[in-house]
């Protein structure tokens, strides 16, 4: 596609017949050099002529609308960054380099982070920093890395922590985790004080609970804790789920001076008249939630120019910040990319990366949008623009965009129809703005119908004459006029190509730190962490360290701690690994599976061989789900494993399914019809600690 553009005149209708011939010299051969306008060619639609522009005005003289507060994404809710740690050092760079380096891809302004809770939140579950009330440990889990990843390149972004569920033991007996609003607030501030001791990370917001009931009285002891804490520069967001919170901010000032910012989840670029009215700051806390491709990139530059347009929304942050979870669980690849193959080194950097460089490269944290009709609003046939300057305004960004809507439907909510047609505008630039001659331009447009993508091309300068120039947009195009000078489409060479999850597979886990995730188990229910064995000969192993039931994110309790590896669709295959079950806190009951069908949520209800022993009352079972209501076989052991180590193993061949204990077979049963395939697991029957280490995963 050629990108061309044509000078205005003072006279300009004398000039329509120059312009006429200088743009079919354009379409010739591309080279015309005199340029003051930008004009886009476009192949199989009709190119409107100049003189049918609408103009815009840029004019800050009546003052300027609300403050801009960042672009920015989730690492959580839940394990969605699991995968990533395990990559080399030299590609993970790259991938954290695409996501946080300034001036390179996405220059992300916000980084949110799960506050584990040892619950499942949506792809796995997140080590809580406190297990039980005695235990405090701030080296569990990812977050903590990731955000001085994040940090390291960019000093200046802010850091968002949340918790999506609790340990049980902050319920005190109840499944709530405002109880106790002190507990629970005390619980959360540790957190954030363990975050800068330990880490050296100062987190400047915190949110209540992630799209669950809040309660005011733990919001306002939340809030002073925080300021008796030390912690007065940490800002509560409220509350983390839809607008339900705005009548009781009306009406009770002490609770709406507890809170910063009002944080509404997947608002559709709206927001109600009466939160506008509060003057606090509206944000899309959590937005997006769509697959990474070319209408994933369309829903996201939708959102992040129309978040402000229609809702006053003065900050957006991306569910999820990358995809770096197994194929298969939910939402997979609707990170803004995806990096989901460690064994493989291959990782994908998506539309939606460059989609927010168009603004994040741009404007910076502090700077403040234009009212609307004079910088900020719909265009005329369809898309929008808005317009953004710093506190001295001497620097201005435009960006627009023209997102068709089949084009750009986001996974959720609902989009009402709307129509979009190529058109013109003239750029109208008054009050402080009047003297600029030259914006730089930066283009993308979504590929699709076999059409590739154009994503942040840098074009020629966009020229004024007498503060007005006039540019063409066609359909699911982005441009960025500005004022800067610095941005930039970094890039590495291309990744390795992606592999299939290795077999053989075997891990002893002495590679790993201690209080790590294992690589590559991803727990769905409970905590398996590094932890040191009492025997000597086993050294470091996988330990399930979730003692009760957590106050749940998903909308059940989940009672059988699950960690699952691998590849969904394998079929036949040999799993064996070791176990212990220690004789303090101990589970009841440990097992080993193949072809588990489904994680997160639904995990409860997932099918597949699973293989449980309890060591105590020398039982086997085996069952074709996870809750043990499809019994295929069961009985007596006739060894004893009520101590020590002992090795377990399942494997499905050539359509039966059989199980050792100690290289003893125990059952061999017909493969039940479903399910057909699905991932490895280990797990235990119950809450409780269960120790596992070898792992080896094989074809039979």
């Amino acid at each position: 596609m050629e990108f061309q553009v044509v000078k205005r005149s003072k006279s300009f209708a004398s000039f329509v017949p120059q312009l006429l011939g200088l743009y079919f010299i354009a379409f010739c051969n591309a080279s015309i050099k005199d340029l003051n306008v930008d004009l886009q060619l476009h192949r199989g639609q009709k190119t409107l002529a100049v003189n049918d522009a609408i103009s815009i005005i840029i004019d800050d003289t009546q003052g300027l609308g609300r403050r801009f507060e960042g672009i920015g994404a989730l690492s959580g809710g839940g394990a969605t960054s699991k995968l990533l740690v395990n990559y080399e050092k030299k590609l993970r760079d790259q991938i954290l380099d695409y996501l946080f380096k300034p001036n390179f891809g996405a220059s992300l302004q916000i980084l949110k982070v799960e506050i584990g809770g040892d619950v499942q939140s949506t792809d796995g579950s997140e080590a809580s920093h406190m297990h039980n009330s005695w235990d405090e440990n701030y080296s569990r889990g990812y977050e903590w890395w990731i955000m001085k990843e994040a940090k390291q390149r960019n000093p200046d972004i802010k850091l968002y922590g949340l918790p999506w569920g609790f340990p049980g033991w902050l319920g005190q007996g109840t499944f709530s985790p405002y109880t106790n609003p002190e507990v629970t607030a005390d619980y959360v501030i540790r957190w954030i004080h363990g975050a800068k001791t330990v880490h050296n990370l100062t987190i400047d917001y915190v949110g209540i609970w992630n799209e669950y009931k809040y309660n005011i009285t733990y919001i306002k002891t939340l809030r002073k804790m925080l300021d008796l804490r030390g912690f007065e520069k940490t800002m509560v967001i409220g509350t983390d789920a839809y607008w339900g919170v705005i009548p009781d901010l009306i009406k009770d000032k002490s609770l709406a001076d507890a809170i910063y910012a009002v944080g509404s989840h997947y608002p559709g670029t709206n927001s109600p008249l009466d939160a506008q009215k509060l003057g606090k700051p509206l944000w899309a806390s959590e937005d997006y939630s769509t697959f990474n491709d070319e209408i994933g990139g369309g829903c996201w530059a939708r959102l992040l120019n129309q978040n402000y347009v229609n809702g006053l929304l003065t900050a957006t942050l991306s569910w999820n910040l990358i995809g770096s979870y197994y194929d298969h669980l939910p939402y997979f690849s609707s990170g803004l990319m995806t990096a989901a193959q460690p064994w493989s080194g291959h990782y994908n950097v998506s539309t939606p990366i460059w989609v927010s460089a168009h603004t994040t490269q741009f404007v910076s944290i502090g700077w403040k949008y234009f009212m609307h009709g004079s910088g900020v609003g719909k265009l005329p046939r369809g898309g929008s623009y808005v317009s953004l300057t710093n506190k001295a305004k001497n620097q201005l960004t435009i960006v627009i965009e023209t997102m068709t809507h089949n084009h750009s439907k986001c996974v959720r909510p609902p989009l009402p129809p709307y129509e979009v047609s190529p058109q013109n505008i003239t750029i109208v630039l008054k009050g402080s703005f009047t003297s600029i001659s030259r914006l730089n331009v930066w283009y993308s447009k979504l590929g699709f119908d076999g059409a590739e993508d154009q994503m942040f091309q840098r074009k020629e300068p966009l020229e004024f004459e007498n503060g007005q120039a006039t540019v063409s947009l066609g359909l699911d195009e982005i441009f960025t006029l500005t004022t800067i000078t610095s941005g930039n489409k970094g890039s590495y060479p291309k990744p390795p190509e992606p592999k299939p999850f290795p077999l053989p597979y075997s891990d002893n886990f002495e590679g790993h730190h201690v209080s790590e995730d294992p690589y590559n188990l991803t727990p769905q229910a409970g905590c398996f962490e590094i932890v040191k064995s009492q025997d000597a000969s086993h050294g470091l192993v996988v330990r399930q360290t979730v003692l009760n039931a957590p106050i749940e994110s998903c909308p059940w309790s989940l009672t059988f701690p699950i960690a699952i590896i691998g590849n969904y669709n394998w079929t036949d295959i040999a799993v064996e690994v070791d176990f212990e079950i220690p004789t303090v806190n101990g589970t009841k009951g440990v097992f080993v599976a193949a072809r588990v069908d489904r994680g997160s949520c639904p995990t409860r209800s997932a099918q597949g061989i699973f293989f449980s022993v309890f060591p105590k009352t020398d039982k086997f079972v085996v069952s074709n789900d996870l809750a043990q209501t499809m019994i295929l076989k069961q009985g007596h052991l006739e060894i004893d494993i009520s101590t020590g180590w002992h090795k377990l193993s399942v494997t499905i061949s050539g359509g039966k399914a059989s199980g050792h204990i100690d290289s003893k077979k125990i059952f061999t049963v017909d493969m039940p019809r479903k399910p057909q395939n699905g991932w490895a697991a280990i797990g235990t029957d119950g809450f409780g600690y269960a120790d596992f280490d070898n792992l080896r995963i094989t074809n039979p």
